[in-house]
């Protein structure tokens, strides 16, 4: 692992961003209360706490989309711009958000040079010098993207390096990166480190918002924790654990964090609920699965997932994990192969048929899958039964509360009421709206993809022992992919792929961490 990098600051220097007394109210919603925050040019801040803590509000006005109700905000000493002074706020302070901003249908150069592209004389774009100038900024940081590129043909991480640059070369020297490792595999995760550590060598202020504490140790130099919109510690990293951190973050030790998942019985041996009989054939079956598309690719692979089986399916992104998992969902078609849940066999990319078969669905990507923004989280929820609460071909409100309430609570929904648009929580509370529309239907199978990405300390460890809990206590069989290997610790099963095959098998928990990663390399079979 390497040490974080810690220039010399200079003494004197003023803050690259400094915040002083923010406070933030949305309704009766207290969003920050006097928040503190300073970032130093050459250092890198880590950003943590709780969904719903007050991250995202804290960068959207540090990045001038909202104004602070009181307080102040700061860039090199001098008071922020106004607002509509987009200009001036870009040339001193850059977001990368963890959704690519980039527009896919332009090239490289022209989303660096987005809204100020270079003009000859009369106002003409002058696309060569707009081409070099991008270039340019691009060998000075050490980045290989071409500018000739169109963006919709990168990768996640060639996007990301886009954004940076756009950010550069408009003159930043302080950059919030929001969530930035989560759409990333692990070895473009170590190359975008590099380049944060080539950031700060260069004297560039950077804020890391992260829910991966492992991720802040490796590459910051301080951290902050915010908890309930207060900043409840500030300190360098070396004079901080891992657990002073999850107990700022919570308010008090998290003994959740030392439960040891009960063991699943037997696979086979407990009787799955609904629309599978019990019998001693396997629950779900796939054969020769085959896929391909740009950047996915699946060969004929074959599992079997026995009933009560909790299975884990990983590897790096693009090896196929997650697309297999779709597949079973019927949210993805494949080319050739088939699924059998029990005696069943599913129509090839029908999530409608899968749903009525008995499967529970948690979309890898919730934003565009998961729930829809307008609706509130009680209709969310319900959207997978709405057959069962619907009287005289109308959706029953008080049948659809009581459906939605106790899975709420259960997953400890933070909320001003059932009724409130889900695009007005935080991430971690839409994913539990995610979560709560699979386990509605009473799956006896659930397919989870990435169920804990993105969301804190707490809730991860919430939402996968409500995922143990279920399936220990109704037989429900669940199929888990993600390359997130702490999701695997409620599993019986882990099927490493590789390049779109089955490289090996892990069927022995507690699974080793390091093992996990080595074949998810290709590197090494057990």
């Amino acid at each position: 692992m390497h040490e974080p990098v810690i220039p010399a600051a200079e003494p004197q220097a003023a803050p690259a961003v400094q915040a002083a007394g923010i406070h933030k109210r949305f309704g009766s919603t207290r969003a920050l209360r006097g928040v503190d925050l300073s970032l130093q040019p050459g250092r890198c801040l880590g950003l943590v706490g709780r969904n719903g803590a007050g991250k995202s509000t804290l960068v959207s006005i540090l990045s001038g989309l909202y104004p602070p109700d009181a307080g102040e905000v700061r860039l090199d000493g001098h008071p922020a711009p106004s607002l509509g002074d987009i200009a001036a706020w870009r040339g001193r302070i850059a977001t990368v958000f963890q959704h690519s901003m980039v527009v896919p249908s332009l090239t490289v150069a022209e989303n660096v040079f987005l809204g100020r592209q270079p003009r000859r004389r009369g106002g003409m774009v002058d696309w060569h010098r707009m081409r070099d100038q991008t270039r340019k900024v691009m060998a000075d940081w050490g980045f290989d993207v071409s500018a000739e590129e169109a963006c919709g043909n990168l990768t996640v991480e060639q996007r990301q390096v886009v954004e940076i640059t756009r950010a550069l070369a408009a003159g930043t020297r302080c950059l919030l990166l929001d969530e930035p490792t989560a759409a990333l595999e692990r070895g473009a995760a170590q190359r975008l480190f590099e380049r944060i550590r080539q950031l700060q060598a260069q004297g560039v202020a950077i804020l890391y918002i992260s829910h991966h504490l492992e991720e802040v140790f490796e590459i910051c130099t301080d951290v902050a924790v915010l908890r309930d919109g207060e900043m409840v510690l500030t300190a360098p990293l070396p004079e901080v654990t891992k657990e002073d951190l999850i107990t700022a973050m919570v308010g008090q030790k998290d003994l959740s964090m030392e439960r040891s998942v009960a063991p699943a019985p037997a696979p086979g041996s407990r009787k799955p609920a609904g629309a599978v009989a019990a019998g001693a054939g396997p629950d779900l079956v796939a054969e020769g699965v085959t896929y391909a598309s740009p950047g996915v690719f699946i060969g004929n692979v074959s599992l079997t997932v026995r009933g009560g089986e909790r299975v884990g399916v990983t590897g790096l992104r693009g090896s196929g994990a997650t697309t297999l998992a779709r597949i079973v969902a019927g949210a993805t078609a494949p080319d050739a192969g088939q699924v059998r849940l029990g005696e069943h066999v599913l129509r090839p990319g029908d999530r409608a048929g899968a749903l009525r078969a008995g499967i529970g669905y948690i979309p890898e990507d919730r934003q565009a899958d998961g729930f829809v923004p307008l609706l509130g989280a009680a209709e969310n929820i319900s959207m997978t039964i709405t057959d069962r609460i619907t009287r005289f071909g109308f959706v029953s409100p008080r049948r659809r509360e009581v459906r939605a309430a106790p899975l709420a609570r259960r997953l400890s929904l933070v909320s001003a009421g059932l009724g409130q648009p889900v695009r007005e929580l935080s991430g971690g509370n839409q994913q539990k709206v995610t979560v709560a529309r699979a386990l509605a239907s009473n799956p006896v199978l659930i397919v989870a993809i990435t169920p804990t990405r993105g969301v804190d300390v707490a809730s991860k460890e919430l939402l996968l022992s409500e995922l143990d809990r279920i399936t220990t206590e109704t037989g429900a069989s669940l199929l888990l992919a993600s390359d997130e290997l702490d999701d695997m610790v409620i599993c019986d099963r882990v099927v490493v792929l590789v390049r779109g095959e089955i490289f090996t098998e892990f069927t022995e928990p507690p699974f080793d961490r390091e093992a996990l990663i080595a074949a998810a390399e290709g590197l090494g079979a057990t």
